[in-house]
């Protein structure tokens, strides 16, 4: 008898701890996640503060929430796709690098790509939030690496030998688009971008056709 109204419970839980899930991710990119207040996330998600407070505990516990709502978002986005529409190798290699680009230029966030902005703001301070940033980007480095990798064992990037070097080009080239398209109001860092990662990667013997996919608009 008390079953339903215990999972109904349950899933307005569920639901007001996504809300405020979404309006704090959205704001880290632009305030910070120290700038999360209690109060802050109760005028934009319309939740009580003793609510949110409930919701998660304490303030560090709100900001390890977020990076991994943030995380997910990302995957979804960027990892997720790549996946389902192509096979291994530099076809999905260059995939993920546009995928990565139109998640930081569609504003999925107000501030631009999530852990490009949280980086910057925890690279100096130890502890637990610093140590959730460091293994989602982790992981998405790792998984742009593995990528690469297939795409030097089927021969598609015969000149590289260190695809972890490659992948630090990359993500560097990527990172500095999101950031100087956000200081200076402009699509152009996007662009020049673009430019580098083709150029990069048909250096090291990439077929041009696979490279000119990056900023390439997507088949209809």
């Amino acid at each position: 008898m008390t079953q339903a109204p215990v999972d109904r419970r349950r899933l307005r839980g569920d639901e007001s701890r996504r809300a405020v899930l979404s309006h704090a991710v959205d704001t880290a990119t632009v305030d910070g996640l120290e700038g999360l207040t209690i109060g802050r996330l109760a005028d934009a998600s319309g939740h009580s503060k003793s609510g949110i407070a409930t919701l998660f505990g304490s303030k560090e516990q709100l900001q390890l929430a977020v990076v991994a709502a943030a995380r997910e978002v990302f995957i979804h986005r960027v990892v997720t796709p790549a996946r389902a529409r192509t096979p291994r190798g530099l076809v999905r290699v260059c995939t993920l690098l546009g995928d990565w680009l139109d998640y930081s230029r569609d504003r999925v966030f107000r501030g631009g790509c999530f852990f490009a902005a949280t980086s910057v703001e925890f690279d100096a301070k130890p502890g637990v939030v610093r140590d959730a940033i460091v293994a989602a980007s982790s992981e998405w480095e790792d998984y742009l690496t593995v990528s690469i990798e297939y795409a030097m064992a089927a021969g598609e990037l015969p000149l590289l030998d260190d695809a972890r070097q490659l992948t630090f080009e990359m993500v560097s080239f990527l990172e500095a688009a999101n950031t100087r398209s956000l200081l200076h109001t402009s699509e152009e860092p996007y662009r020049r971008a673009e430019v580098a990662l083709r150029a990069r990667l048909t250096s090291l013997g990439g077929d041009p056709g696979l490279v000119a996919s990056i900023g390439a608009a997507p088949a209809v």
